[in-house]
């Protein structure tokens, strides 16, 4: 090859390098953000990040498009890297047309995640665009059309990851909704289907960008969000750490890790984590952190639906997807919210083959006209359907609390949970010891020559021998009761007892999930 020719190429692509020009990029940095190609290099591991079509350009020639030279079609796409793992990206460049999708714009997209589904690696997309590219028209709408189907027809094939780096609006809003994962940087990226001066217009309301689609938004109010991040490179991070947690593809199993905590060590603090008090809060994530791996814990949508933890840990090395009552927020009930997040994350966790541990410490659903009004029944029924449907490894381990109908709804037996623990302080009932004496018993108490008398001794003894989890035990639907600080370990065997568990659901084209 001459010389000149390779000098042609070099300088090419440090032009295609530039996005936008230095002017643009010196904007960028300016407003906090960093450019495509560098999100890029820190996502992937040193050195292993490879681009492929850097040099599609668009095929527009309305309004002067065909006259301007948009290097790389605003967006880079390629594979690499992280942790050694093969993973896809694309990262749009908002230094060019404000990273706006067009045709070609599209297709880079569409190719990046047709060829990371056919070798079975995740996808992460880094979006920061105005939207589709006006002067493109139908070409552009047609783009994004491509692109919400593959994100439909490969999802639970591979992991499919979104972070949104700075402006998302529009249509552009539903390939990250159609994603597993929705990462989001404070302060610095919004999400809105229409702004706040279309909202102004058409409905008279005043709300600022930021409190209308940005990250604590998603991620506290609408739940549209998984994870916040306060700085880009600490969002790109925790991306790294998510698919650490995660397989590849749906075939895989996540990667298991060297243990450093010992297997079999008692954790002493759990014996006494419970309050004697049966109406007094505790943390969950004190019974969480001590059990996991190095007490690594990495929570899916923290702000939102706050009385449901769920997150990704490891036990014995090996990746679990974790649903816990919070007893500390609304003493653990379940409502609306908390029945998207569980039964989503759930169902995540299942088309990735990673076994479920489920904390219980559940007095009920959450009672009132907002949430009957809101379609708790539909909603709560999600989490019925998600734990029925999943057919990993599920171990579940009873605190405390244990009535009703969501008793049945946290991962019973009844719903397929493979091994059921119970510490012996577990109450599993239809309902509260005093409920069920007012109701029981309640011409006994009113006949009585002392009513208060004669019910405390009546509630006495109906919590000695119901409020406990022997009965279950009895029935087979616990399958042990045990010591608090053997709680690790026994989870621990039971995964591994677990692991070579086949289960299959009967041939349908799919199910209907109550939305």
């Amino acid at each position: 090859m001459s010389l000149d020719k390779r000098e042609f190429l070099m300088k090419k692509k440090e032009k295609i390098a530039l996005g936008g020009g230095p002017d643009r990029i010196r904007k960028q940095h300016g407003s906090g953000k960093m450019t495509a190609r560098e999100r890029l290099l820190h996502l992937f591991d040193e050195g292993t990040f490879v681009e492929v079509d850097a040099f599609i350009k668009n095929r527009c020639t309305n309004f002067g498009m065909d006259k301007l030279d948009l290097e790389g079609e605003s967006v880079v796409t390629g594979y690499g890297q992280i942790e050694g793992r093969v993973v896809y990206a694309f990262s749009q460049d908002f230094t060019i047309t404000g990273g706006a999708l067009g045709e070609m714009h599209a297709r880079k997209i569409v190719k990046a995640m047709d060829s990371a589904a056919k070798v079975g690696a995740p996808i992460v997309g880094l979006n920061d665009s105005g939207g589709a590219r006006i002067q493109e028209a139908v070409d552009a709408l047609s783009g994004y059309g491509d692109i919400f189907y593959r994100n439909a027809i490969y999802s639970g094939v591979i992991p499919q990851v979104s972070a949104i780096m700075g402006p998302c609006a529009g249509g552009a809003v539903y390939s990250p909704a159609l994603t597993d994962f929705i990462f989001m940087v404070d302060k610095t990226s919004q999400m809105f289907i229409t702004g706040p001066q279309v909202i102004k217009t058409v409905t008279g309301e005043i709300v600022s960008a930021e409190d209308l689609g940005g990250a604590m938004t998603h991620n506290r109010v609408s739940g549209n969000v998984h994870f916040i991040a306060d700085q880009e490179q600490e969002c790109l991070n925790d991306i790294r750490r998510l698919l650490q947690f995660l397989p590849s593809n749906s075939l895989e199993k996540a990667p298991t890790y060297t243990v450093q905590n010992d297997l079999n060590r008692p954790i002493d603090e759990l014996d006494s984590v419970i309050p004697d008090n049966p109406n007094k809060p505790y943390d969950i994530l004190d019974v969480i952190i001590p059990i996991v791996d190095n007490g690594d814990f990495m929570q899916y949508q923290p702000y939102f639906a706050t009385n449901l933890i769920t997150g990704f840990a490891r036990i014995n090395g090996k990746s679990v997807g974790i649903v816990a009552n919070q007893p500390n927020v609304m003493a653990g009930c379940l409502d609306m919210n908390a029945g998207d997040k569980a039964s989503r994350f759930i169902r995540t966790c299942d088309a990735f083959n990673i076994p479920l541990l489920t904390f219980v410490d559940v007095p009920g659903f959450l009672p009132g006209t907002t949430q009957e009004y809101g379609g708790i029944i539909r909603h709560g029924a999600k989490i019925l359907y998600a734990y029925s449907e999943a057919t990993v490894p599920k171990v579940t381990l009873i605190t405390r609390k244990a009535y009703g109908g969501a008793y049945v709804a946290m991962c019973s037996k009844s719903l397929g949970a493979d091994m059921v623990y119970a510490w012996p302080t577990a109450e599993v009932a239809v309902m509260g010891s005093e409920g069920a004496v007012n109701i029981i018993f309640k011409n006994e108490i009113t006949r009585a020559e002392d009513p208060q008398a004669t019910k405390a001794r009546i509630l006495e003894e109906y919590a000695a021998e119901f409020a406990t989890p022997y009965k279950a035990a009895e029935r087979g639907f616990v399958d042990d009761v045990i010591d608090p600080h053997t709680s690790r370990q026994r989870i621990i065997d039971a995964f591994n007892m677990l692991d070579g568990k086949r289960e299959k659901r009967p041939a349908k084209k799919h199910g209907n999930i109550p939305l």
